[in-house]
């Protein structure tokens, strides 16, 4: 069970990226979740790792007390868990909800030509072919916590991604066009980057948590 999921709040929304770590935490097993989640589902605010206990998989609170238990799947729904204020939340693995496309989608605004920022790098790559490589994923505080290749036709997460964010956008395709490098989600959405050093990426614009991808050698 471990790897990525998606915890959704029924009814809306909200949404959030959990990894479900293989590795011991300090309750149960590790688990570990983007920063924005603590404002999108502020029951994961009071998560202290997970368990699966036969067909159930818990998210524990920090003595270890389950706060949801999802059951098994109905045929190929989401697993399902009310919490203790009766709200029901929701939990698949990530890329599985139904309805999301199978092929990634790279849309009419990912090809588009949008302007670079004045504080874009002036040695920004002149072809795409120049963007392929190996690159590394760093946060604000934590560095290389996941790895994305970039072929010519493909981009692809490489095992022992410990990102949960990343590992939930899955992206499957790429772009580059007029200084941006577009990464496209496996469910079509996509995400723009621009130059700001040899080999190195920053999210533009740069809202949320720090994304910046840094190429390394295999």
């Amino acid at each position: 069970m471990a790897g990525p999921w998606e915890l959704a709040l029924d009814g809306s929304f909200r949404r959030c990226g959990l990894m479900l770590a293989p590795e011991a935490g300090p309750v149960g097993r590790a688990l570990r979740f983007p920063a924005g989640c603590r404002r999108a589902l502020p029951l994961v605010n009071g998560l202290g790792g997970w368990r699966q206990q036969g067909e159930l998989i818990q998210l524990l609170d920090r003595d270890g007390q389950p706060i949801l238990a999802f059951t098994g799947p109905d045929g190929d729904g989401p697993r399902s868990a009310e919490a203790a204020s009766g709200e029901r939340y929701s939990l698949v693995q990530a890329g599985a909800r139904q309805g999301a496309p199978e092929t990634p989608l790279v849309t009419t605004a990912a090809l588009s030509n949008p302007s670079v920022p004045r504080d874009a790098w002036a040695g920004a790559p002149t072809t795409a072919a120049a963007v392929t490589g190996l690159y590394t994923l760093d946060r604000f505080v934590e560095k290389d916590v996941c790895r994305v290749i970039l072929r010519p036709d493909a981009a692809q997460v490489q095992e022992g991604c410990r990102d949960p964010g990343l590992a939930l956008f899955d992206p499957t395709a790429w772009h580059y066009e007029a200084g941006r490098l577009t990464l496209v989600a496996r469910r079509g959405h996509s995400v723009e980057l621009i130059p700001v050093g040899e080999g190195r990426w920053r999210r533009d614009p740069e809202i949320g948590t720090t994304f910046v991808l840094r190429r390394v050698e295999p």
